[in-house]
């Protein structure tokens, strides 16, 4: 999972400011295999790969920065389709954005995102052990904000274009925070090229200025329907839209816990094969609702090394 042909591209934010965005060449297919496109840690559709579990190897430390203190949450509803409003399969988008602000304003504390907890930073590069080291954060109240960014969708979206939303994203919310993911939401029909195919979302990571940005890339995981997750917990819907909602929080809570291990591709914690903590257990039969706040959400379990297993709660 190293990256490699980093290239330069200027683009300009919301602020007008010129920033230099840096893509890796190269993108990282979880659940094993790799990709050849820019530069993204892909999640594969269910049925393309088995579940990443099948080996017991650890995940060692790649002498990175992983997300210590206080990790957060921002989310771009990109497009001004989220703001003017629509509806797929009897559910509307307000219906959607509810489910997944209720998802990450809820997961902060709670025993499945505790797993992250066993990682850490601040130890040598190849060890497997975090006994010392600063260990990642479990506090409540990990989304610090959403925001509808309406700026025009182009017509085909692209890598670049959504790191230029990521950092819109960031610029909105005061500026760079090294421990922070900025997820970028696309609404239904606008997906990047690969969607539902080749892979259902990706994390990666940009450049403002000096700073290394971690992002996310969400398309409308339900217009891939099972191929992404749709009713993979529950077989059957309810008017909160779990089992229509499944893959979006099974698919963002993969990027997540990802993001916070390895938020610099793959400079975190990553096994022999490159696959991250997210990856090892990705379609997983053990994958379950978990109760956050006041809802249930479908989650897919997360690696542990702490016996060396998937794991719904730590």
């Amino acid at each position: 999972m190293r990256a490699r042909n980093r290239r330069p591209i200027a683009i300009a934010i919301a602020t007008g400011a010129l920033l230099t965005l840096s893509l890796a060449g190269g993108a990282f297919a979880d659940a094993g295999g790799s990709h050849p496109t820019d530069g993204m840690v892909v999640l594969r559709p269910w049925g393309q790969a088995g579940p990443g579990a099948s080996t017991t190897s650890p995940l060692t430390f790649g002498g990175g920065q992983v997300q210590t203190t206080s990790p957060k949450v921002y989310i771009s509803w990109w497009g001004s389709q989220w703001n003017t409003g629509f509806s797929t399969g009897g559910y509307t988008s307000a219906q959607a954005q509810a489910y997944m602000t209720g998802f990450f304003g809820n997961v902060g504390g709670s025993t499945w995102n505790n797993i992250d907890t066993q990682y850490c930073q601040g130890i040598a590069k190849g060890t497997t052990d975090c006994t010392s080291g600063t260990h990642i954060t479990n506090p409540s109240g990990q989304l610090a904000g959403d925001w509808n960014d309406t700026s025009a969708l182009p017509n085909r979206v692209n890598q670049s274009a959504i790191a230029n939303a990521a950092l819109r994203l960031m610029n909105h919310f005061g500026g760079y925070d090294p421990n922070a993911t900025y997820f970028v939401f696309t609404p239904s029909g606008h997906s990047m090229q690969g969607f539902r195919t080749s892979w259902c979302a990706w994390h990666s990571v940009t450049t403002s200025g000096t700073n290394q940005v971690a992002y996310a890339y969400m398309p409308y995981i339900p217009d891939a329907g099972a191929n992404c997750g749709m009713n993979f917990v529950n077989k059957t819907n309810n008017t909160f839209g779990n089992g229509y909602f499944d893959g979006f929080s099974v698919v963002g809570g993969h990027e997540y816990a990802e993001a916070q291990t390895d938020p610099h591709p793959s400079n975190g914690w990553t096994d022999s094969s490159g696959a991250e903590n997210g990856d090892k257990c990705a379609w997983n039969a053990a994958s379950a609702n978990i109760t956050l706040g006041s809802n249930s959400y479908a989650i897919q379990p997360i690696w542990s090394n702490v016996g060396l297993t998937c794991l719904t709660n730590y």
